[in-house]
C-alpha cells in the first residue's frame, strides 16, 4: 500500500485528492496546522479513513518530524496563502508560505528521502499574470501581476532547481482555476453562486462585483487532482499545464449561475470599483496538450455543468439540505 502525505489537505482540492488516493488504495496522510478553531468540514466525511498531523510550513522541523512520522512515498504540497487579493494585504506572509514553505517542504525530503519520495508542487497559471503568449503553455514566460503570483514562481522555480540539482522526482502542476462546490467563498467563482442562493430564496438583494470583462480558464477541482496523481505516476518528472483550454469571463460566470436559478443577472449586479485589483490579470487560458498527450488526462466537467453545480449546491447548503448527487446528474 502507497502512502501519500497532502499539505493543504483541509483545503478544496486537498479533500478531493485525498478521495481520490483512497479510491487508488493509498494510506492517505493530511498536514493540518495547529489552530483555535478547527475547519475541517471539507473532509469531516473522510473521518476515520485519513490521518492527520500537525506540522507547518512556517516550521522547518514540524514537516521534518511529520516526514519522519509518515515515510510517504508521495508528497502533494497544496498549502498556501492561496487568495489573491490577500497577497497585497500580506505579501511577507505570503512569500513565506507560497514560496519559502515549499523549499521547507523540499529540504525535508532531501534529508530524509531523496531518491524515494515523489513530490507534486502546486503552482499556479497566475505566475503568467500579464501575458505574453495565448494560450499559456509550459514554455511561457512568467509574468505574475500579484504577490501571489510572484510567490508561486519562486515555489515553482525551486521546485525544478531541486529535481536538476539533487535528482529527485519533483513535479510542477500549473493549474488554470480549478472550482466546485467546495471553494471557499471569498473566490469569485462562489461568491457568485453563493450570491446566487441567498438571492433567490430572498436572503439578499444584490451581488457586488469587480472586473465582470476578466477572462479566466475555469475547470472542476476533481478533475484536476487526477491530473496531479497521474504526474507522480510517469516514468520521468516533468512539469504540466492542466486546464480546460477555453476561456469565459466573469459575466458569462455571473449570467450561468442566474440563468441556473431562473432570475436575471442584471437586476441583481452591482459593479463595484474597489473590488477591481490593483495590477489586473486580464485573460488567461491555459494549453494543456502536453498533459492530454503524456498523461492521458483530459476534463470531464464543462464549465457549464460546474456553475450549475455549484448554484445547486449552495442552494441546498442555505436550506439545509443534503448535496444532490451529482454524479447521478451526470455532473
Amino acid at each position: 500500500m502507497k502512502r501519500a502525505l497532502i499539505t493543504g489537505v483541509t483545503g478544496q482540492d486537498g479533500s478531493y485528492l485525498a478521495e481520490l488516493l483512497l479510491e487508488q488504495g493509498y494510506e492517505v496522510h493530511g498536514v493540518v496546522r495547529r489552530a483555535s478553531t478547527e475547519t475541517f468540514e471539507r473532509i469531516n466525511h473522510l473521518s476515520g479513513k485519513i490521518q492527520l498531523h500537525q506540522a507547518d510550513l512556517l516550521d522547518q522541523l514540524s514537516i521534518i518530524d511529520v516526514m519522519k512520522a509518515t515515510r510517504p512515498d508521495e508528497v502533494y504540497n497544496l498549502a498556501a496563502q492561496s487568495f489573491v487579493p490577500t497577497s497585497w494585504k500580506q505579501p511577507v506572509l505570503t512569500g513565506e508560505f507560497t514560496a519559502i514553505g515549499v523549499t521547507r517542504v523540499l529540504e525535508a525530503i532531501r534529508l530524509l528521502g531523496p531518491d524515494a519520495i515523489r513530490f507534486y508542487q502546486a503552482s499556479s497559471s497566475e505566475m503568467f499574470g500579464k501575458v505574453v503568449q495565448v494560450p499559456q503553455t509550459e514554455d511561457t514566460p512568467f509574468y505574475p501581476r500579484s504577490p501571489y503570483g510572484v510567490a508561486k514562481v519562486y515555489g515553482h522555480w525551486i521546485t525544478v532547481n531541486y529535481r536538476e540539482s539533487y535528482g529527485m522526482f519533483c513535479c510542477s502542476g500549473i493549474l488554470f482555476n480549478h472550482e466546485s462546490e467546495r471553494r471557499g467563498r471569498e473566490f469569485v467563482t462562489r461568491k457568485v453562486t453563493d450570491g446566487v442562493a441567498r438571492i433567490k430564496l430572498g436572503l439578499a438583494k444584490e451581488l457586488r462585483l469587480g472586473n465582470l470583462d476578466a477572462k479566466r480558464d475555469w475547470g472542476f477541482a476533481g478533475d484536476y487532482v487526477r491530473a496531479m496523481w497521474l504526474m507522480l505516476q510517469q516514468d520521468r518528472a516533468d512539469d504540466y499545464v492542466v486546464a480546460t483550454g477555453q476561456t469565459h469571463t466573469v459575466r458569462r460566470l455571473v449570467e450561468l449561475a442566474f440563468r441556473a436559478a431562473g432570475l436575471d443577472w442584471q437586476k441583481y449586479v452591482v459593479t463595484d470599483p474597489a473590488l477591481v485589483r490593483p495590477a489586473e490579470v486580464d485573460l488567461l487560458i491555459g494549453d494543456p496538450a502536453k498533459a492530454k498527450a503524456k498523461l492521458g488526462w483530459q476534463p470531464e466537467v464543462s464549465f457549464e455543468q460546474l456553475v450549475e453545480r455549484m448554484v445547486r449546491a449552495d442552494l441546498a447548503r442555505l436550506q439545509g439540505q443534503p448535496l444532490p448527487d451529482f454524479k447521478a446528474r451526470g455532473i
